[in-house]
């Protein structure tokens, strides 16, 4: 591109969309790249403070922005997203369906570490909706040079065979058991309030709840709870209450003796920190809910279901790491997963 007053850019070519900003009105490309400079364009280039402007002229190594912009969204972009129109060098992503959004950190950052490009994201492991924007991406100046790209094209073929480096991961149909633990519910001295919380949750994943089973404090009969929902094919066991150190609480001893695969018992997040998480050998999960979560709008609990119902298998060292920002901060209109609360 070379550079020339307005006033002598008659019949030439824009390399660039020309940005007009109303205050308070819009802001919005008024000539688009592409377009071919008449006498009338003059005024109005001038009017938007382009006394200058950039015209075609094509150097050898060098990518205008708009197509830099197209490459580095055909390099990140995964399966399930919708992209925007490239205009002035962005492009945005936005969810196809609903379903647990997926991004690998060090490949964004190892791209946003090159000069001249960068990649801004929503977290990853939190669920979007359809139509959610996920992602922005652009060149920063108007020409870059093409071994740019291809530094961000290494860095992404190094790190991921597949390229998939921002995903959705949509959510799988589920059949759920309940085992509601505790001997006050189990004789009916108190209603089960419990059990009620976990089925609202769980509205809003595709799932069929088995039934809700009530297993008094004995460990042997919660574990045999456990062990008959598995039998009769439940993906996800979810055993509310009974999770703390008191010496009548024993449903992580059954859990741990049903589900070999323990992950976690206890996570850095409050509401939450009772919490226990299990798979089994075919890689069934297992959950001890926290009273907490009867009474607490969000806890722990709606940061893993989400992930569960896509099969995002959960680790130790993910749920180690929740404790940075692992407060929520009960805000009083709630805006959850939008918030920091998990991230």
């Amino acid at each position: 591109m070379k550079e020339i007053r307005t006033e002598d850019a008659v019949g030439e070519v824009l390399c660039h969309d020309i940005t007009r900003i109303v205050a308070g009105v819009s802001k919005g490309p008024v000539f688009k790249k592409g377009h071919v400079i008449t006498a009338e364009d003059v005024p109005v280039l001038l009017s938007v403070g382009k006394e200058h402007i950039f015209v075609w002229e094509n150097i050898d190594g060098m990518i205008h922005e708009n197509d830099a912009a197209i490459r580095l969204s055909r390099l990140v972009k995964g399966e399930f997203m919708t992209e925007s129109p490239v205009s002035e060098g962005k492009i945005n992503l936005f969810a196809e369906i609903d379903g647990v959004f997926k991004v690998d950190s060090s490949v964004i950052l190892a791209i946003n570490s090159l000069d001249d490009l960068m990649i801004a994201t929503r977290h990853g492991n939190f669920p979007v909706k359809k139509g959610d924007f996920l992602a922005g991406m652009r060149a920063i100046p108007l020409m870059i040079e093409e071994k740019k790209l291809v530094e961000a094209e290494v860095a992404v073929k190094s790190a991921c065979n597949d390229n998939r480096i921002l995903r959705i991961l949509p959510y799988k149909t589920k059949k759920v058991g309940i085992v509601a633990t505790g001997s006050e519910v189990l004789k009916g001295r108190i209603e089960d309030t419990f059990s009620p919380v976990l089925k609202s949750k769980l509205a809003e994943f595709p799932c069929e709840i088995l039934s809700v089973e009530y297993s008094g404090d004995d460990v042997d009969v919660i574990k045999a709870k456990i062990a008959a929902f598995l039998e009769q094919g439940a993906d996800l066991v979810i055993c509310t209450g009974g999770m703390s150190v008191d010496p009548d609480d024993r449903t992580p001893g059954a859990i741990r003796s049903v589900a070999k695969n323990v992950v976690a018992y206890g996570a850095p997040v409050l509401p939450g920190a009772m919490f226990m998480l299990a798979y089994t050998d075919e890689n069934k999960a297992v959950m001890g809910i926290p009273g907490c979560a009867m009474y607490e709008k969000r806890t722990i609990l709606d940061i893993v279901l989400p992930r569960i119902f896509a099969d995002d298998t959960i680790t130790a060292a993910e749920l180690a790491a929740l404790g940075e920002g692992g407060i929520c901060l009960h805000c009083q209109h709630c805006i959850f997963p939008n918030c920091g609360f998990g991230k």
